[in-house]
């Protein structure tokens, strides 16, 4: 599987440094997989995921101390993590929508110009 957002998986674990050895085996893992529905997702994880409506799966890390939730594109195979966090913050998000790691919006022309306007306008 292609995973989206590797960044976010280093950027965690460095704030949470007991959790870096589980994402990077769990990253690793799932790298390798070639997933085609949901009942292959529960056959390799079992009782550490739980598959959600809207193609999401949430991953048990490190014994449930960690979780991810991630929406998997299983025709194109492709995984994109969409929350990383401790089981506590995990119990206060909406794990069907949330999406903590949009893409960023990549700058139009339009954009610079106002941004070049809003400088000239302070000179």
């Amino acid at each position: 599987m292609n995973i989206y957002n590797k960044s976010s998986v280093i950027e965690f674990y460095e704030k949470h440094g007991d959790a870096k050895v589980p994402l990077e085996v769990w990253y690793e893992e799932v790298e390798l997989k070639k997933w085609k529905s949901p009942n292959q997702v529960k056959q390799d994880y079992g009782g550490n995921v739980s598959i959600l409506k809207n193609s999401r799966a949430v991953f048990d890390i490190k014994g449930n101390d960690y979780r991810i939730v991630a929406a998997v594109n299983y025709e194109n195979g492709w995984v994109f993590i969409k929350f990383i966090g401790t089981h506590g913050e995990y119990d206060k998000i909406d794990a069907n929508t949330i999406n903590l790691y949009k893409p960023k919006k990549k700058k139009t022309r339009t954009d610079n110009r106002k941004q070049n306007a809003s400088r000239n306008n302070k000179k």
